[in-house]
């Protein structure tokens, strides 16, 4: 009987892990068409992922009940319990990352609609850097990857990097450009949300680091030994 309970438990974990790697599927795809759309000024491609939002929310939902009803009716210790910790976590970072991807369209679709200003920020290198550190928290969580994933909490201040350049660029042209202010603002936050888009993958790496080692890395001084 405990051998069957067992088996019935480990194939549950099996079906969890396969959808939060859906769902972090899903949420790859939706931050590549928002940095498409920013890149080719895409009206178009953002409100596709402002209408599709849904289908991430409600994937996010599934696994917290999913994650909860395992809990709750096996109550797992040990590894089994912190990688069901950590899976409730990421889920939500996946589901908010979404929301930054669909920020992110909205700023596309109202600056699409506006007559474009003299002065545009490249945001290529900073859309590549951040799409690159979820790939990679992304397959840091599917091979349980420790240094992977520890190298993408390393990238984190990359981003803040260029987002801080963009500030202090996009603020010189508002006082150059007084009547493109709403452009301009507009400019400035999908530096913030890409930002966020990073920070939210960060937490994903310390949460893969935590599910291998059982390791909280939060707010603590990143050194690895």
């Amino acid at each position: 009987m405990e051998k069957m309970i067992r088996k019935h438990f480990s194939r549950e974990l099996e079906k969890i892990k396969k959808q939060i790697l859906s769902l972090g599927a899903l949420v790859e795809e939706r931050v590549r068409m928002a940095l498409n759309a920013v890149d080719n000024n895409d009206a178009e491609l953002a409100q596709q992922i402002i209408k599709r939002d849904y289908e991430i929310d409600e994937m996010e939902v599934d696994i917290e009940e999913e994650c909860l009803k395992v809990l709750a009716l096996h109550q797992p210790v040990a590894v089994d319990l912190r990688f069901l910790i950590a899976v409730i976590k990421i889920n939500n970072d996946l589901e908010r990352i979404g929301d930054q991807a669909v920020n992110i369209a909205e700023r596309v679709d109202v600056i699409a609609k506006r007559d474009l200003s003299d002065f545009f920020f490249d945001y290529a290198s900073m859309g590549e850097k951040a799409e690159k550190m979820l790939k990679m928290s992304l397959d840091a969580l599917v091979n349980m990857d420790y240094d992977l994933a520890f190298k993408v909490v390393m990238m984190d201040d990359e981003v803040d990097q260029i987002k801080s350049e963009a500030y202090d660029r996009i603020k010189q042209a508002m006082s150059e450009h007084p009547d493109k202010i709403g452009y301009l603002i507009n400019l400035l936050l999908i530096s913030r949300h890409i930002e966020r888009l990073a920070d939210h993958t960060t937490n994903i790496a310390e949460e893969v680091i935590y599910m291998i080692e059982g390791e909280i890395i939060r707010h603590a001084q990143y050194e690895r030994v």
